[in-house]
């Protein structure tokens, strides 16, 4: 990769930041913690850059790279509160709600991805507020392509559970 080229893919990673944050806080719910995974997965990402494949999905790569930051983190740490999925759930409600029904909105969703497990939040997350494909989501996750769509299926499943016992019409 000669220096052009990595010029570039540096300036996609940035434009990745605001994603990869959004993920991290939806995997960690907790701003800092979110922040922090962010940070050492970029520092980890620019320091084996290299170790890209042209042609492969960079989101794909660093998405990977957040989640492992993530799990390595976690193994490393004791639990700490929660926060909130403010950010996270800002891919489902859009700014075309009016404001009071769109942070009404934000809150019962938070609320409801905090009721799934591990592994259904990641799935949403990239698949339904990310837009990543479910191969795309498998590489992310390294779990085959139909674990991907069932872990979708029952996060869907339940969190139209959790909004309906919320008292919100789906």
């Amino acid at each position: 990769m000669d220096i052009q080229e990595e010029k570039a893919l540096r300036l996609q990673i940035v434009a990745l930041i605001p994603r990869l944050r959004r993920f991290a806080l939806g995997l960690t719910r907790n701003g800092p913690e979110a922040d922090d995974v962010v940070q050492m997965a970029l520092e980890r990402a620019i320091s084996k850059i290299h170790q890209f494949q042209p042609g492969t999905r960079l989101e794909a790569w660093l998405f990977r790279i957040v989640r492992t930051t993530w799990l390595d983190d976690r193994r490393r740490m004791s639990r700490r509160p929660a926060e909130s999925n403010e950010d996270a759930v800002n891919g489902f409600a859009g700014d075309s709600l009016p404001q009071t029904d769109a942070l009404d909105l934000r809150a019962d969703l938070a609320r409801a991805l905090g009721t799934l497990t591990e592994d259904q939040r990641a799935v949403v997350l990239l698949v339904l507020v990310d837009g990543l494909s479910y191969d795309e989501a498998s590489e992310v996750l390294s779990v085959p392509t139909g674990t991907i769509m069932s872990r979708l299926s029952r996060a869907r499943t339940a969190l139209m559970q959790a909004l309906s016992e919320q008292g919100v019409r789906p």
